[in-house]
């Protein structure tokens, strides 16, 4: 079975990415998410979750545990025109307890309201 450093290279490979496209994306420094690719360095539980969820698999996956590759399904679905289901995980597993329970709250405050809108105009969305 392959070593986490070598998916994560393989994965960024596929994607046709650069290192600092990454580690942007995971809130790292170009510097660091090299150090987790050459196996120089540990990748951390927010970066891995992070990484997970950007790539649409699970962190078994990534650290090696299993061949199963798709563990987050819909990963790739695109949710704006800029941000796919598995970047937006990635942008609030990279917040701090706090402000993803803020997140949350904001989201489902606008779900009751879309709901609530649809309800008085009789449509259901």
């Amino acid at each position: 079975m392959k070593r986490c450093n070598e998916i994560l290279h393989d994965l960024r490979e596929d994607k046709d990415m650069m290192q600092k496209e990454i580690a942007e994306i995971i809130g790292t420094s170009q510097q660091q998410y090299s150090k987790y690719e050459s196996g120089d360095s540990e990748v951390p539980h927010r970066a891995l979750i992070a990484l997970a969820a950007y790539h649409g698999t699970s962190t078994d996956y990534l650290l090696g545990v299993t061949n199963i590759k798709n563990g987050i399904v819909g990963a790739d679905t695109m949710l704006t025109e800029e941000y796919n289901a598995g970047q937006m995980v990635s942008l609030m597993a990279n917040l701090s307890p706090e402000r993803r329970a803020m997140a949350v709250e904001i989201l489902l405050c606008l779900t009751l309201r879309q709901a609530a809108e649809a309800k008085t105009s009789g449509k259901a969305e």
